[in-house]
């Protein structure tokens, strides 16, 4: 059984989901050294990833349930961070994964 953060964080609870996993991409970026590859791939697949997320929102493919109500741009504010958090996090994965081996501290 998946507990129901949504009775906790009510309205703010795709928001809340989207600083925590922002948080583990953050942490991971810092431990792989990664900003700028984040921000180049953030820069570069944000517009298209606008594009898509207000179509298919204004087409009625998916709704956003638990959420603050703020649009911006015509679109929720928490879809804005999605589009940042989740390339940010898939470069910090990858890196973290990729990066050199470092010696053990003695």
């Amino acid at each position: 059984m998946v507990p129901d953060v949504g009775a906790v964080f009510g309205e703010y609870t795709y928001l809340a989901s989207e600083v925590a996993f922002g948080a583990v991409a953050v942490a991971l970026l810092y431990r792989a050294k990664a900003f700028r590859r984040a921000v180049k791939t953030v820069i570069t697949l944000y517009p298209v990833a606008y594009v898509w997320d207000w179509y298919t929102l204004h087409i009625g493919v998916f709704a956003v349930e638990l959420r603050t109500g703020v649009d911006v741009l015509g679109i929720p504010v928490e879809e804005h961070l999605f589009m940042v958090v989740v390339p940010a996090l898939v470069v910090s994965i990858h890196e973290t994964l990729h990066a050199p081996s470092r010696p053990a501290k003695e």
